[in-house]
């Protein structure tokens, strides 16, 4: 409020000119000895002079109460300032020129003219910003004059102002209420009046403490009471007194016992209640106010101050007080209230008042009182009780419409009064309101209250509801606003707060979101989808994300299941998008929702569900795989953010359903496996998946690798490499089995330890040794007991196991075999074998029986199994247990050259062609279908190339230490040798393409022997350079496929 001036002007002069007439009435006393009885004819020129100034709209806006405030401001502060020196005063005292214009007054004079402004609230503010000491006086100087002489008016203001009291909240007082609390406090402290200590307070309002007086000033009150209450004529009155004597106590249990708030709804019908009884009531002073008014007024009625408590005999004294009132008055009341005519604001309270603290009198405590006050209590809450039984429930107050409370709240959003936004929560949720005109008004209005993710959750479901066909057409403009509004507030939510109402919306209305709410939700969905997966596709940057995550938000809240399908589709088909994607759904962990399934306690992430339903099936390039299964490890490891999938879910839905050896998606499953199994957690997630039964499964599939190529050519077969991703699978699954072991009970481990060794008994017996570590010290190791013929085995850790394929003379096998298993057996294997070196006889025959063995193995390797094999081979014949002569098929004479550091290079490629030889003898040529022929020719390249490798860095090694043409001689011999014996395994293999990888081999081989043949610039080469080509013609001219024959001929011309 703009208080204008306070200093002489047309008002004051005017205002002067009354009380000049007063003193004339009053004489010849002066109005400093005014007479309460006199005050009828004295005060009428002050009270005429205010109403010209106030109806003289001197001033714009026109404030026709500023002037009665301004008036009884001034005389108050020359009431109290009167002792100060006018020396003093002048410099400091922002009303001197006005109040040194007014005659010297009485308490009379002030009193009255409060009383007849109508004025209780002013004087409370005023009275409660002055410094305690004078606070407390100038309360018990009003008591004192109300006591003397009291008349109705009197009953009525001293109730009124101590109802303002028990209403009254700190930090509401306008300029001119802090003007009067500067000028106050700055003088009135000093005045031996107060027998102060002399001293100058000087503070500005903002400076003052939050402290309330309230408490100070209700003793007075209630001694008040007691002064006058034989002069409460009107029960009405007697009501009024009753209920301000109960909010004082009721406040005062209340802090004893911690009583609860209201509920919003129950504040709500309070409010409208009240102003209800105001509407209907005349005499009330509210009456004549507008709707905003009454709520505002209303509202300050409904939460009473916080209480010091008071001492426990002051409060003993007032329960007695009310006690003996409620005693003396209770026949008269009960009449009064139980009149149906009679109803009005003061009974309506008292009623409420007394049903509030007998509540709380029955709920507190009694333990803690001293004997005295919890009598006191007991026999008060009974008579209240009573009381409050013989009174008809239809005369407690006046029946409220909805409309109005609908009313009440939109008031009280509109300014943000107390308890605004709980009020907002009963706005959103109540159905009879939606959709009006005056709702939706208010929540266009007062949008930004409602950005918060329960509100917007309460606003959906409530537009939910009202969704209907036949309201549709006639709500339909209201729809759209509403749902306008109510995505404009959920975008102004920060992303933690958009999660929670994406979670709100998955869990009421499921997957499909907003749009299965209605119609509004949905327009322009896909069109908006479409726009927004552009724009990101073309800006995967830091920028870019911020955007895309606001777009996306949108999206996800209308259709989550639409939004996460279009990101996985685009995941696949977009190269190097995956991660960016996967961020972006990983933002809003509210997408790891589980949706509930028709059988009890099931449900199912909708992401998994989501990408099943849209990519698992269409996935077909090695690409799109790559992609599904990097975007599927993002989901999983985000950076920075919380993981959207957990692998246990990822293997319970993508893994156990297709973890079946005639599956399509067996590869896919276990690379997903893989990646999942290689996730850091710190839970024990695996025991959520059955990990032995998983364990089981993996070994099923192992076990189908023992019939590889004896499946029907018709079935679906997947790459026998697969072997080594189950394998690998296998020993991370036991891996971290073992790693959370501890989280499981002993006998429950036991149990499950028991369980599996039963379920693998029926496998290949390989496979127990796969998870030797699970079995532990429960089970030994079960191998063919002609395994024990070849090897040193410890009784402690193995044992026979009966196996009619294993008959005499396959020890060998199922050694070779045991090798194959993983690169920790192989070496145990070479140092548990029994072979003596010493004896020719038995060398020839272990070598013999190894390349039998070797031959039975080799179709069934997969890479790493075969790597092994070859690690075997190698430490075999560096140890010199396996013997492989060096052929002279290919030479007529061996150079006089040191191939020592080739030997192992050498023997391994003859050794590769014996086996050769065998395989594709007579006997057994026609024993394998033609994809197992080219898988052996697979694992033969690979063993060229890892032999070619080898060549070179023994050669670097080689290069400076012995003459360079040595060296290139020694190479040349070792790269013709191979070349050879490739070209001889190629000869062999049946047809079909079966040898096409060879022949490119051989074409390698061919390049390394053409950089030596050009480094070759000894004397002499020429003859011997010469001698090899013819010879390596001659070689090439033998191999049957004439394409592949040109092209090897060409490539030795050019060399």
């Amino acid at each position: 409020m703009d208080i204008g001036p306070v200093t002489i002007c047309g008002e004051v002069t005017i205002l002067h000119g009354g009380f000049l007439l007063a003193s004339r009435l009053c004489h010849p006393k002066p109005l400093s000895e005014l007479a309460k009885s006199d005050w009828s004819v004295v005060g009428k020129p002050i009270l005429e002079a205010l109403q010209e100034i106030c109806t003289s709209y001197s001033c714009y806006p026109p404030q026709p109460n500023l002037w009665k405030k301004k008036a009884a401001v001034v005389l108050w502060s020359k009431l109290l300032l009167s002792a100060v020196p006018s020396d003093d005063r002048w410099k400091s005292d922002a009303f001197f020129s006005v109040s040194n214009m007014i005659p010297e007054i009485n308490h009379t004079v002030l009193f009255e003219l409060f009383k007849a402004i109508n004025a209780p609230r002013l004087f409370t503010q005023l009275l409660l910003v002055l410094p305690d000491p004078l606070c407390q006086k100038e309360l018990q100087t009003l008591v004192e004059y109300i006591a003397n002489g009291t008349s109705p008016a009197d009953v009525a203001f001293f109730l009124d102002i101590w109802w303002e009291v028990m209403k009254h909240k700190g930090g509401e007082e306008d300029q001119l209420v802090l003007l009067f609390q500067n000028v106050t406090h700055q003088h009135v402290l000093e005045s031996e009046e107060l027998d102060q200590p002399p001293k100058r307070f000087k503070s500005s309002p903002s400076s003052m403490p939050e402290y309330s007086a309230v408490p100070l000033v209700l003793p007075i009150l209630t001694e008040g009471l007691k002064l006058i209450k034989d002069s409460l004529g009107s029960t009405r009155m007697k009501c009024y007194a009753l209920a301000n004597l109960v909010d004082v106590l009721s406040a005062l249990v209340a802090t004893e016992c911690q009583a609860k708030a209201l509920s919003p709804q129950a504040y709500l019908e309070k409010i409208s209640s009240t102003v209800t009884l105001w509407s209907c009531d005349c005499e009330n002073r509210y009456n004549k106010k507008d709707l905003d008014a009454k709520v505002k007024e209303a509202e300050r009625s409904m939460s009473l101050p916080d209480m010091v408590k008071l001492s426990k005999q002051l409060v003993l004294c007032n329960l007695n007080f009310l006690h003996s009132l409620l005693k003396e008055w209770a026949s008269e009341v009960q009449v009064f209230l139980n009149d149906p005519q009679q109803v009005c604001y003061e009974s309506y309270r008292l009623l409420n008042c007394l049903a509030a603290l007998q509540t709380r009198l029955t709920n507190c405590g009694l333990e803690d009182l001293n004997q005295e006050t919890a009598r006191v209590m007991l026999d008060l809450g009974k008579v209240i009780a009573d009381l409050l039984k013989k009174i008809n429930p239809e005369t407690w107050g006046k029946s409220t419409g909805g409309d109005l409370v609908a009313s009440v709240a939109m008031v009280i959003i509109d300014k943000k009064m107390d308890r605004h936004q709980e009020v907002c929560s009963v706005f959103a949720m109540e159905k009879n309101w939606a959709l009006s005109k005056d709702w939706v008004a208010c929540l266009v209005k007062n949008k930004a209250l409602f950005q918060d993710p329960e509100l917007i959750l309460k606003l959906l479901e409530t537009v939910a509801s009202l969704e209907s066909p036949e309201d549709s057409s006639r709500n339909r403009e209201q729809q759209i606003k509403v749902v306008k509004i109510i995505l404009e507030c959920y975008t102004e939510l920060s992303l933690p707060d958009k999660n929670k109402v994406i979670a709100g919306v998955l869990a009421s209305w499921g997957r499909q979101g907003l749009s299965k709410l209605m119609v509004a939700f949905s327009e322009r969905f896909q069109e908006e989808l479409n726009v927004a997966f552009n724009q990101i596709i073309q800006s995967a940057s830091g920028e870019g994300f911020k955007k895309a995550i606001l777009a996306i938000s949108r999206l996800v809240v209308l259709n989550p299941e639409g939004t996460i399908k279009k990101i996985s589709n685009l995941a696949i088909a977009n190269l190097g998008t995956h991660q960016f994607l996967a961020e972006i759904l990983c933002s809003f962990p509210a997408l790891s929702f589980q949706e509930p399934q028709d059988q009890p306690n099931v449900s199912r992430n909708l992401l998994l569900e989501c990408l099943k339903e849209t990519v698992w099936e269409r996935l077909s390039s090695p690409k799109e795989k790559e992609q599904f299964l990097e975007f599927l490890v993002h989901l999983m490891r985000p950076s920075g953010t919380t993981p959207l999938l957990s692998p246990s879910e990822v293997v319970q839905s993508l893994i156990f359903p297709f973890l079946k050896s005639d599956s399509p998606r067996i590869e896919l499953c276990l690379q997903i496996l893989d990646k999942a199994l290689k996730v850091p957690s710190e839970q024990s997630w695996i025991h959520t998946c059955h990990p032995f039964p998983l364990i089981f499964s993996l070994c099923k599939l192992l076990d189908g690798f023992s019939q590889y190529w004896h499946q029907p050519e018709d079935q679906e077969r997947y790459s026998l490499e697969t072997k080594d991703l189950v394998v690998t699978n296998l020993a991370q699954l036991c891996d971290v089995l073992l790693v959370q072991k501890d989280s499981l009970s002993p006998q429950l481990w036991t149990q499950s330890v028991a369980w599996l060794h039963k379920k693998l008994s029926v496998l290949d017996w390989t496979i127990g040794l796969r998870v030797k570590d699970i079995f532990g010290e429960h089970f030994r190791n079960e191998v063919p007991a002609t395994l024990f013929e070849v090897c040193k085995l410890p009784e402690e850790d193995w044992t026979t196991r009966p196996l009619p394929n294993y008959g005499a003379g396959s020890g060998l096998l199922a050694w070779l075999e045991t090798c194959c298993v993983s690169t920790a057996l192989r070496e145990q294997m070479l140092v548990l074998l029994v072979v003596n070196v010493d004896n020719p006889e038995e060398v020839n025959l272990f070598s013999k029986g190894f390349l039998v063995a070797l031959v039975q193995v080799f179709p069934w390797c997969s890479q790493s199994e075969w790597r092994r094999l070859v690690h075997v081979i190698k430490s075999l014949l560096e140890r010199e247990i396996l013997y492989v002569p060096y052929s002279l098929e290919y030479v007529q004479f061996l150079p006089l050259l040191n191939f020592r550091p080739f030997a192992y290079h050498l023997q391994l490629s003859v050794l590769l062609l014996r086996a050769f030889q065998f395989l594709c003898g007579a006997s057994g040529a026609t024993w394998m279908p033609v994809e197992a022929w080219r898988h052996v020719g697979r694992l033969y390249c690979l063993s060229l190339s890892d032999l070619l490798g080898s060549v070179k860095t023994i050669a670097r090694g080689q290069w400076h230490s012995v003459e360079e043409k040595n060296v290139i001689r020694e190479l040349s011999f070792v790269y013709i040798q191979m070349f050879c014996h490739t070209l001889h395994v190629a000869a062999m293999l049946p047809n079909h393409g079966t040898g096409d990888p060879l022949l490119l081999v051989s074409m390698e081989i061919l390049s390394q022997y053409e950089m030596l043949y050009d480094l070759d610039e000894s004397l002499g080469s020429a003859l011997r350079k010469a001698n090899e080509t013819h010879f390596l013609e001659s070689i090439v001219e033998n191999v049957t496929n004439k394409e592949l024959r040109t092209m090897l001929l060409h490539q030795i011309n050019k060399i």
